[in-house]
């Protein structure tokens, strides 16, 4: 079914919405829901479809005319169709690297505009917030090289005129910028405060995914990102309300991001034998996957 849906795919345009968002959800079901022996096959079918990707890249440009709905909860099928492109974007990104399958046509995306759409995110919706989430994470792991995509922006576009990095740290972060980073962080920290469950957790990946990446780069830049004190107000805004315990995954994971940092000044001795204490007094196999899971890798850190 791979050939047909795939073909049908790069024969539409991109205001086809009723026809291309569940051809395009089929795809991306298609790549995570299959055997390894299977995945490496549909990827390879997928990066073989040259109308496929083209169609893709004029997809996920819509995002830059994204605008407002009138109703704020609304997800439109425009708004649908952007998940889907994403996401399966991402999936390829993941999938392409894995088994490094030949590329026969490559996207180029504009990274300022990719940050801004999270940065001024202009009330959109959440699926779409997380969808492009997933996108900078595959895309942060792979260190800007993907095979399959082209970043182009303010640094790198054709023609342009090239400015100086402003810093030291500009061009070691490159292409990323640090005002770039900084700005990203808030918006994170911003969107963590909606404690919405599905969002929380793509924001905790993303925050994950932008440290590795800045340690790798400039451990000095890491550290300054994961030590900055509005973190700690952030910890506080997530465990005031009803749920005030510490075994929230998105805690934990955050916890053991500062950690993992040295973050002294965000998670102190104290914090720690409160989580060690509510773990031991909690019952351990009722607990939700992704808070066991979680609880996992904080131990593991301490």
């Amino acid at each position: 079914l791979l050939f047909p849906v795939s073909n049908l795919c790069g024969k539409c345009r991109p205001r086809d919405t009723d026809l291309l968002q569940p051809s395009l959800n089929f795809l991306y079901c298609s790549l995570h829901q299959t055997t390894p022996c299977s995945q490496q096959r549909a990827v390879a079918v997928l990066l073989s479809n040259v109308s496929l990707l083209e169609l893709l890249q004029k997809v996920l440009e819509g995002t830059w005319l994204w605008s407002p709905p009138s109703e704020p909860a609304y997800l439109s099928s425009e708004d649908a169709l952007l998940c889907s492109g994403w996401l399966l974007i991402a999936s390829l990104l993941l999938y392409q690297h894995r088994y490094n399958t030949e590329v026969h046509q490559t996207l180029s995306l504009d990274l300022t505009e990719v940050l801004n759409a999270v940065i001024f995110r202009k009330k959109k919706p959440i699926l779409l917030l997380v969808s492009i989430m997933q996108f900078l994470r595959a895309v942060l792991r792979q260190n800007f090289s993907s095979s399959l995509l082209v970043i182009v922006g303010q640094n790198t576009a054709q023609g342009a005129t090239q400015p100086q990095p402003s810093s030291l740290q500009d061009a070691a972060l490159h292409p990323l910028a640090m005002w770039q980073v900084f700005s990203l962080v808030i918006s994170l920290q911003n969107l963590l405060v909606h404690k919405d469950l599905l969002l929380s957790q793509a924001v905790v990946a993303c925050l994950e995914t932008l440290v590795e990446y800045l340690h790798v780069k400039n451990q000095d830049v890491a550290l300054h990102v994961a030590s900055q004190p509005w973190h700690r107000f952030l910890l506080f805004t997530l465990l005031s309300g009803g749920q005030k315990s510490f075994l929230q995954p998105e805690v934990l994971r955050l916890m053991t991001l500062f950690l993992r940092y040295q973050s002294s000044n965000i998670i102190s001795q104290k914090e720690i034998s409160q989580i060690l204490q509510e773990a031991a007094e909690a019952n351990l196999a009722e607990l939700p996957e992704a808070t066991s899971r979680a609880l996992y890798l904080f131990l593991c850190q301490v």
